[in-house]
């Protein structure tokens, strides 16, 4: 009996071959393209189709269909072709006006609910008569394509400081070594200051288990509280460097001892001007504020954000690092421990530290405030 030839024959490059097996041997490939990789590899190695069918298990047609499309297009004859797919079963219409139901909150239309789901959406669009009938996932896979999600939230705030970008663009232009329309001088520094506060001891009642194969960390839920302290830091803006103190508690008196412990020691002791960026916080607020330091240190100018804008100060970026790396998971025997390892941690980051990065402008703070001026402001709650 005469054997069963295929009159395709495949040809593979080195680099065709490489992404084949690769491709066929993927754990996360869809199995229709890691079956169409062997059936294309099995026809490189001289197998005819009946063969390739048998061995993978597939229909004869599919083997001939596949093997067909890479001697003709290549890699990219593995690809699915466009379909036309079955005709819509709703109207664009329908599909906006549930769109634009979901772009609404719940009480704008009477309904109890916080926000919507898609099954929420799905019965209130049949109530309404925008259709007789819809299903949750349709409803998903809809709002999908413009990335609406009712669902999720996350807060924010309107910038209620009359100032703000007054305010605002002066750090701006300190971030950038400008003040009032000029260059600082080598001489003249800015820092970044502000409190962390509410730090807890907490002492696990077991002892961590560190990571191992297929495992992760493990921490201990249960824990003893051994109190809570302040971490003031100061940020040299430009020169990346932390200096900072713990304090049994957050104040006018804490804050007054960290620009003291900035401002005796060089290069700030002799600076020109040492600019201050803060908050708005109790131990740094107002006017008195100002007019403290300022007679404190003569060469210290105290310059305050806007109210809610602590994500101004880039000393909040270094709190974050603090957080992460230093802090989390908590598991400190006492005060003195945690306070140790925040003043070593400081230590550690000040040998390799570089400024940060920071690329937000005036001309980025004017785009913010233009998008929150569309935005009309909603009633208050009675």
């Amino acid at each position: 009996m005469a054997k069963t030839t295929s009159p395709v024959l495949i040809t593979l490059t080195d680099l065709d071959r490489a992404e084949l097996e690769s491709l066929a041997r993927a754990r996360k490939a869809p199995l229709r393209m890691v079956q169409r990789a062997w059936i294309v590899l099995a026809a490189a190695d001289g197998q005819h189709n009946a063969q390739i069918a048998r061995d993978l298990g597939l229909h004869l047609d599919t083997v001939r269909t596949w093997r067909g499309r890479f001697a003709t297009a290549g890699m990219k004859g593995l690809a699915d072709r466009p379909r036309s797919g079955r005709p819509p079963v709703f109207a664009a219409t329908v599909v906006a006006q549930v769109k634009a139901l979901a772009c609404s909150l719940p009480a704008e239309h009477g309904l109890p609910l916080s926000r919507w789901s898609c099954q929420d959406l799905a019965c209130e669009a049949v109530t309404r008569g925008i259709t007789t009938a819809v299903s949750g996932s349709t409803v998903r896979r809809w709002l999908a394509t413009d990335a609406i999600k009712p669902w999720q939230y996350r807060s924010w705030i309107f910038p209620r400081d009359p100032d703000f970008a007054t305010k605002a663009e002066r750090v701006l232009d300190l971030y950038e070594r400008v003040w009032q329309g000029h260059r600082l001088r080598p001489d003249e520094y800015v820092i970044s200051a502000d409190e962390k506060s509410q730090l807890q001891a907490l002492h696990r009642r077991h002892s961590d288990l560190p990571p191992g194969p297929e495992r992760t960390r493990r921490v201990e839920f249960e824990y003893s509280r051994g109190g809570t302290l302040a971490y003031l830091a100061a940020l040299d803006v430009h020169h990346a460097t932390v200096i900072g103190r713990c304090a049994p508690t957050t104040g006018i008196v804490p804050f007054s001892d960290l620009v003291e412990q900035v401002m005796t020691q060089e290069p700030y002791a002799s600076a020109r001007r040492v600019f201050w960026v803060v908050d708005n916080g109790s131990s740094h607020a107002g006017q008195v504020s100002v007019q403290r330091i300022r007679e404190a240190w003569p060469n210290a100018v105290l310059v305050h954000l806007p109210i809610h804008a602590s994500w101004l100060n880039q000393i909040e970026i270094y709190f974050s690092i603090v957080q992460r790396k230093a802090i989390k998971p908590a598991n400190f025997a006492d005060l003195a421990t945690l306070e140790q390892r925040l003043l070593d941690f400081e230590d550690r980051y000040n040998a390799t530290a570089s400024p940060f990065n920071w690329r937000y402008t005036k001309t980025d703070l004017n785009a913010y405030l233009e998008r929150l001026a569309t935005h009309e402001p909603l009633t208050p709650a009675a």
